[in-house]
This record gives structure tokens, C-alpha cells and sequence, in this order.
């Protein structure tokens, strides 16, 4: 076992197995469920594709001059300095039409009917309200980063389909989320007892009526209803749209399991989503992307990053509950360091899954095996194999020369979080800043804050491309500049040679949506 493992470190880089440096030639016959491509919303040819396929100048994509995205969002994106022969990160960025549904909403369709445009940043020449939305339809905003390892397969394929599933969810509570007076029923179909507002929708009693009621008239308007023996949870609107993107997440994890036996889709990814509707803004994450907003030069996280730190305990107590996934060759306990023959019988430190500090055991030959999860910062991995722990695909991943399957112990669930545009009014330096691990590997919160700052006071307001030389200004300090044959950043520091993709998207356009 240990011949293995430390194979399979030695083969293993950035959490994944090193056959992703090929690309997405996995030598499969079976067809690609999408080409390989770069965001739709770049407007690249297949020349420009391969162009910037360069792993030496690493040229850093931007939009077009004369594209725009909604809110006047800014994005910027570059290849890797030669981890893989392809830049596994992919994005999406749409205007999003939910309709209701033809026929019995409670009836799943296979194929949402949701129409897509990109907007200008204060939605003129979108048409929506006469030619896209009605009065029976929501609109909203969508935003996503896919970070793809093994392989770019798996985040081609979500950045293609996500927002779909969104929608489908999206649309079986339409009529609910459409009706904001009332907060949602608890057996959809029938009237809610809750209102937004108290006392709305009740009726006026007059007095004769009124002491009628306190008489016990027995058909009497303030005949107190049959008591109840259980209390009954207030379920807000927010909570239905969390739920709408978290089984969305769930749904694209299991379309590509599904869909693996027909396509050649390889790896898997982690996946960054945000969803504005209805003045208030859903960050979706699953994986180790990361997003956050600067108000007023402040930062807010708006997203947590799920490694085999952070995930310790649940990966611990899932092993301990199934040891059966651990395959005889893994123990769910963790040690400072890998255990020795010679010290069974000694008394070391471990901590379990019902554990954050730490306490000694006497050392059995079980303890041997190699830690589910090992290493810590950067380097800590599950199985020796993967360093993120949540994400979707990755449904065929194993253990290095075994035939120990890793997916058990990763999740595709998301963390949603919510912020609610409307309560603030938002300026012209108000952004919230997406990006995946390449950016935040080498830049802190604050040094993120500190440069995008700095750069959109030194800008116009009214220049529409400020966000876009943002986006690009950030990626060029986490890229840095090849010295030596190795990029470099402030104080010498080494630079991401990860792929590196970042959104900047101004918030003060969000207050502007009706």
C-alpha cells in the first residue's frame, strides 16, 4: 500500500491525477458532449482558441471592445503555465427568461423553456419586458465559473447545462415566488396562512359583528380556529430559490454520471454560480472557487472553500459509518504524521471525526494504514488523490493503482449564501469579485480588495470597460511576470500557474432593476 500511495503523490498535482496535462484525450471513443471551447461570451475563433493556448506568454483574455456582459461586468481569464495542455476553467454569463411551465405545474419536464440574451449593463436593448418576460414570467441574472480537473470535460458540459437546471427548479415554484404578499404555502397548491404584512387580506368587522363573535356565535367570523398541538415553520421566499439552485447542483452532477456512459466526459470540476433575482443576490458554491464583495472598500466573504480541511470532520465520520469505502487500505483517523510499525503499542496523538482538538491513543496495527485525509493547507488530500472535496463529476476518480472509488467522499451539494442587494445603495466601486483557485492561491481577500480598489478609483465612472480592465489588472498581479523561468509577483513571491478566470461585477446596477 504504501508502494501506492506514494505513486500516486508522485503523480498527483493541484489535487488531481496528472493524466489531465493531456487534456481531454482519454482515449475513449466515445463522442464529446460538447467541443472544447473557450466562453461563449469572448467571441474567439478556433485561431484565437489556439492562440491563446500559450503556456510561455500566457496571454490574458478580456472581452472584445464592442461585447458587453449584463451590469457592464468585467471578465478576464488565462491559461495555466503548463499543469495541462488546456485551459480547464470555463464561464458562462446569461440573462435568463423563467416561464411558466405548459400544462400541469407539477409535472417535470426534460427540457426547460427559458430564453437567453446578453443585456447591456442597464438592460436597454434586452427587449424583456415587450419581447422576452411578461407578466407570468421572472428574469434573471447569471454568472459562473467552472474549475475543471483530470480533463475539462466535466466543466464544459456544467457551463453548457447549470443554468438550465436552475431554471427547471426555478419554474415549479414560479407562481410562489411571483406572489412576494404572501410567504410560501406549506402544501404547494393550496392558500398560505402567512402574510409578508400582518393583518393584510383580513376583513373589517363591525361592532355588532364583532360581539357576536365574542359571544360564541358558532358561524361567527371570530370563532377562534381548531387549535393546533404543532408550530409550523415560516418558510421565506429566499429559502425556495436556495433550494431551487442546490437540487440544480445535485440534478448536474447526476446528468453527467448519466450521461458519461454515451459521451467522453472526463474529470470533474468545481463550480461557482451566482444568481441575482428579485433584488437579492444567491452565490452557489461547491468546490474551492471563491467569492466576495467590496462595499465601501470593506470585504465580504460571500463563499466557503470546501477542502479536506474544512470537510475534515464529514469525510472522518462518513469513513467511520461505511468503512467499507476505505477499502482496507485507508483508517478514518487522523495523526500528525504517518504512523510506524515500531510504534504500535505506543501512545500517539489522533483526533476522530467528534474531534477538533487533539488527544493520544495506543497505536494498533490498524492504525498503519495511510489517513483518509493527509497534508494540510495546499497539499492536504483525500485518499492521497484529490485536494477539494466538493464539485460535480469526477464519478470515475480511484485511488492510484486501485480499484477504491474517491466520488463516496466528495459532494456535489452547494453552499448557498444570500445577500440582499436592496437593502444598500451600491456606487460605482461596489463589486462583488468571482474567481476561481488560481486567483485566491497567490491573493488574500485583502490584497484583492486593496488592487481592484485602487484600480476603479483611478477610473472614470462612467467608463463602461472599467471593470473589464479590472478583471484583467487582477489576473495580471495573481499571474505575475515570468523571471527566470518561473512568474513572480509582489515581494518576489511566486505567481498562480494555475488556470486563472475572474469576474468583477458592479453592484450598483443590481438597484437599478425594477
Amino acid at each position: 500500500m504504501l508502494t501506492r500511495v506514494k505513486s500516486a503523490v508522485a503523480n498527483f498535482m493541484g489535487g488531481v491525477v496528472a493524466g489531465g496535462a493531456e487534456g481531454d484525450y482519454s482515449g475513449s471513443e466515445l463522442p464529446l458532449k460538447f467541443p472544447y471551447t473557450r466562453p461563449e461570451f469572448l467571441g474567439l475563433t478556433q485561431e484565437e482558441i489556439e492562440c491563446s493556448a500559450d503556456h510561455i506568454g500566457r496571454p490574458i483574455l478580456i472581452l472584445k471592445e464592442k461585447k458587453r456582459l449584463p451590469w457592464a461586468t468585467g471578465y478576464a481569464e488565462v491559461i495555466n503555465a503548463g499543469k495541462s495542455s488546456l485551459n480547464e476553467d470555463q464561464a458562462c454569463c446569461e440573462v435568463v427568461v423563467v416561464r411558466k411551465r405548459l400544462g400541469d405545474s407539477t409535472t417535470p419536464i426534460k427540457t426547460p423553456t427559458a430564453k437567453r440574451r446578453s443585456s447591456l449593463p442597464n438592460g436597454e436593448d434586452l427587449g424583456l419586458k415587450e419581447n422576452s418576460a411578461d407578466s407570468e414570467s421572472l428574469v434573471f441574472y447569471y454568472w459562473s465559473l467552472f474549475d475543471g480537473h483530470a480533463g475539462s470535460g466535466a466543466a464544459v458540459v456544467a457551463s453548457k447545462l447549470l443554468q438550465h437546471h436552475i431554471v427547471k427548479h426555478l419554474q415549479s415554484v414560479l407562481e410562489v415566488l411571483r406572489n412576494h404578499a404572501v410567504l410560501p404555502p406549506t402544501i404547494f397548491g393550496e392558500e398560505s396562512n402567512h402574510h409578508m404584512t400582518p393583518g393584510i387580506h383580513r376583513a373589517t368587522l363591525t361592532r355588532a359583528t364583532s360581539l357576536r363573535g365574542a359571544a360564541g356565535a358558532p358561524s361567527s367570523p371570530c370563532t377562534p380556529p381548531p387549535q393546533r398541538f404543532f408550530t409550523e415553520k415560516k418558510i421565506q421566499h429566499d429559502s425556495l430559490v436556495m433550494g431551487a439552485m442546490e437540487n440544480a447542483f445535485k440534478e448536474m452532477d447526476a446528468q453527467i454520471e448519466r450521461e458519461k456512459q454515451v459521451y467522453n466526459i472526463t474529470g470533474g470540476c468545481t463550480a461557482l454560480c451566482v444568481v441575482y433575482l428579485l433584488g437579492k443576490i444567491y452565490v452557489g458554491n461547491a468546490g474551492d472557487s471563491r467569492a466576495i464583495i467590496i462595499r465601501d472598500g470593506k470585504v465580504i466573504p460571500m463563499s466557503t472553500e470546501f477542502t479536506p480541511e474544512s470537510e475534515r470532520q464529514r469525510l472522518q465520520f462518513l469513513g467511520f459509518m461505511q468503512p467499507h469505502l476505505l477499502g482496507g487500505e485507508f483508517t478514518h483517523l487522523e495523526f500528525p504524521r504517518r504512523v510506524q510499525r515500531k510504534e504500535v503499542g505506543k501512545r500517539m496523538l489522533y483526533r476522530d471525526f467528534t474531534m477538533n482538538g487533539w488527544a493520544y491513543k495506543t497505536i494498533e496495527d490498524e492504525d498503519l494504514r495511510f489517513p483518509l485525509v493527509q497534508g494540510e493547507g495546499k497539499k492536504a488530500r483525500v485518499m492521497a488523490t484529490i485536494g477539494v472535496t466538493r464539485g460535480l463529476g469526477d464519478h470515475d476518480l480511484k485511488v492510484h493503482d486501485s480499484n477504491i472509488y474517491i466520488k463516496p467522499f466528495l459532494s456535489c451539494c452547494p453552499e448557498v449564501t444570500v445577500y440582499n442587494l436592496n437593502q444598500y445603495e451600491h456606487g460605482a466601486d461596489d463589486v462583488l469579485v468571482m474567481g476561481t483557485d488560481g486567483l485566491w492561491d497567490v491573493l488574500s481577500n485583502k490584497e484583492v480588495n486593496e488592487s481592484v480598489s485602487t484600480f476603479l478609483a483611478n477610473c472614470d465612472p462612467d467608463d463602461l470597460n472599467r471593470y473589464t480592465m479590472a478583471a484583467q489588472d487582477l489576473v495580471m498581479r495573481a499571474r505575475g511576470v515570468l523571471k527566470d523561468r518561473s512568474w513572480r509577483i509582489t515581494n518576489e513571491r511566486l505567481g498562480s500557474g494555475d488556470d486563472i478566470s475572474c469576474y468583477i461585477i458592479p453592484l450598483m446596477y443590481g438597484n437599478r432593476q425594477p
